[in-house]
């Protein structure tokens, strides 16, 4: 297979001096078996560290209680993190306070939210969630994978549009992704939001079927980042611009010709998922295939407008912990935002493999039709703790 080369864009800023020696040239990243750990998968066995100087080493965790500890002990450099995970982190939710850092979006889209076939059934015949929920005869239980996570605050965000409580009408709880399929098969969920190839799984399995995507929550919703320790960032700055080199790089090669389908098989890998690559590959697609048809596709790069870690992408997060009550309203968002997404380290990097920073963030209009950002967004919400 040919390496792709890094073309240049025409928007790109110059490329800035060249970067001093790297700090360290051995990284450990994490990652939890999903289908958008694809990057790290793609940097690793096609080497896009080598031309940045560095060696990657992939190590899977069971879950991402397993990446926060490591990351925080300093057992991972880096990881595959959801978004919300390092904010939670950040803001000591859940576990100890640690200054954290996103270097940069990984991927956009690619989630979903699967009820069981009792209550798909149930949906399909009243038209209402509410109504669907009360014929089950008992508090549902629905799984999300971490609670400050990106799928409870997408799962929170589906429930309440579908005008049901998630704090008092449901009990939610948190199993690592790859133990989804088995807990919905033991009947012993009601529902759950979780990354692919799982939803797919419970699909073609049988025991579940998959009712929304989370880009109909929030069209191009920003997913999986690439986070660290703050620290880290200080201590080898070269070395975390030559990481988001080698990331972007990873990316932009996801959006070749024929990639999805190669790194589908990859991931089937017992080493990273282990699951059929049919499955995998069947959401993975660019576009989506004929079995998802309102979700919009996964996105890795898009020339790079996936990947820029916007502040006001990161402040949503924190709108949504004040909403259910994990945190007292503050006026510091867009602060505590941009302290932890470096974009201008990520501009740096991007700028030396000539890919392209967006101009300007847009508007974008929830599942609620809420618009975020306003100022207003944080307080307009009926249904909230």
């Amino acid at each position: 297979m040919n390496l792709p080369t890094s073309p240049t864009s025409s928007t790109s800023p110059p490329s800035p001096s060249s970067p001093g020696p790297l700090e360290k040239t051995h990284l450990r990243l994490g990652f939890v078996s999903l289908s958008d750990a694809a990057p790290l998968v793609a940097a690793k066995l096609l080497e896009f560290g080598h031309a940045h100087g560095l060696t990657l080493e992939l190590i899977r965790q069971p879950s991402w209680a397993a990446v926060r500890d490591k990351l925080l002990s300093g057992d991972l450099d880096a990881a595959h993190a959801l978004y919300g995970m390092v904010y939670g982190v950040q803001l000591g939710l859940g576990g100890p306070q640690t200054d954290m850092a996103v270097l940069m979006v990984l991927n956009r889209n690619g989630q979903a939210i699967t009820l069981s076939n009792r209550l798909a059934d149930a949906l399909a015949e009243h038209r209402s969630l509410p109504e669907a929920l009360a014929t089950l005869g008992r508090k549902p239980v629905f799984a999300q994978t971490f609670p400050t996570g990106t799928h409870a605050m997408w799962l929170y965000y589906w429930l309440a549009s579908q005008h049901v409580h998630p704090l008092r009408d449901i009990d939610s709880v948190a199993i690592p992704p790859p133990q989804m399929v088995a807990a919905l098969a033991d009947d012993k969920l009601d529902g759950l939001c979780v990354g692919e190839p799982w939803n797919a799984m419970a699909e073609a399995q049988r025991v579940g079927r998959t009712i929304a995507y989370t880009s109909e929550v929030w069209p191009d919703h920003p997913e999986k980042v690439l986070a660290c320790r703050r620290d880290f960032v200080s201590a080898h700055p070269n070395t975390a611009r030559a990481l988001v080199q080698t990331m972007l790089e990873a990316c932009r090669w996801l959006d070749g010709a024929g990639h999805r389908e190669e790194i589908a098989r990859w991931l089937a890998r017992p080493e990273f998922i282990g699951i059929d690559e049919a499955l995998i590959a069947a959401r993975l697609g660019n576009p989506i295939a004929a079995s998802a048809p309102r979700g919009a596709p996964v996105r890795f790069f898009d020339n790079g407008a996936v990947n820029y870690p916007f502040a006001s992408d990161g402040a949503w997060f924190l709108t949504q912990f004040e909403r259910w009550g994990m945190i007292d309203a503050r006026a510091d968002y867009a602060n505590l935002a941009a302290n932890i997404n470096q974009t201008q380290l990520y501009r740096e990097a991007a700028a030396r493999i000539g890919v392209a920073v967006p101009d300007k963030e847009t508007q974008q209009v929830l599942i609620d039709g809420a618009v975020w950002p306003s100022e207003a967004y944080a307080k307009g919400f009926a249904i909230r703790a």
